[in-house]
């Protein structure tokens, strides 16, 4: 059983609930969820917080595409370095799938490009090759055991005492000095001929 006292309140505090839920609802509308990126992006400029990068990295994470000047979004993929026109602020499941598509092609066109370029390196060094092996072939090829003749340094003379008569220093000069220039244009005597000059 209800009192009338009691009756005012009960209204009174249903009244005050009632408010109170359409000032929360009202609420609710002027914090609706931003459409797209812009949109985030410039709650996130008007906000008071001095962390606007923050809101903006969260912007970034909620909407992939980007706002077209002429309408529609556009969704950028960083992997094939291009853009693809999307309907929404963030690509349908189709559209997904139909961007994880080109992607496949851009990796299958990537690796021919890689192959391509690898064969055509492989070609390259085959042709130097032989290209090498002709000139190799054409060029008079030395055997490695014969080894350069190099000529023979000539020996330093060592200096004789001075002589006391000039005339048998002067025969002696001239003897030594031409058996130099024989040694010079013939080289040294065999071991055989200088024994039996010597014996």
């Amino acid at each position: 059983m209800v009192l009338p006292g009691q009756y005012a309140v009960l209204t009174s505090l249903t009244l005050g609930m009632s408010m109170l839920g359409l000032s929360c609802a009202q609420a609710q509308w002027w914090t609706a969820k931003p459409a797209d990126y812009e949109e985030c992006a410039e709650r996130a400029h008007r906000s008071a917080s001095k962390d606007s990068s923050a809101l903006l990295a969260a912007c970034d994470g909620q909407f992939a595409g980007r706002r077209r000047p002429g309408g529609g979004y556009t969704y950028y993929d960083f992997m094939q370095n291009r853009s693809f026109d999307i309907a929404g602020p963030n690509p349908t499941v189709q559209e997904q799938r139909a961007i994880d598509e080109h992607y496949t092609s851009y990796l299958d066109q990537h690796r021919r490009s890689i192959i391509a370029a690898a064969f055509a390196e492989k070609q390259r060094e085959q042709q130097q090759a032989a290209l090498q092996a002709e000139t190799a072939v054409a060029a008079p090829s030395v055997p490695k055991d014969i080894k350069p003749i190099v000529a023979a340094k000539p020996k330093p003379h060592l200096k004789r005492p001075e002589c006391a008569d000039p005339l048998a220093c002067s025969w002696s000069k001239l003897s030594n000095g031409l058996s130099d220039i024989k040694k010079a244009l013939f080289g040294p005597a065999p071991a055989k001929a200088r024994r039996t000059r010597e014996g």
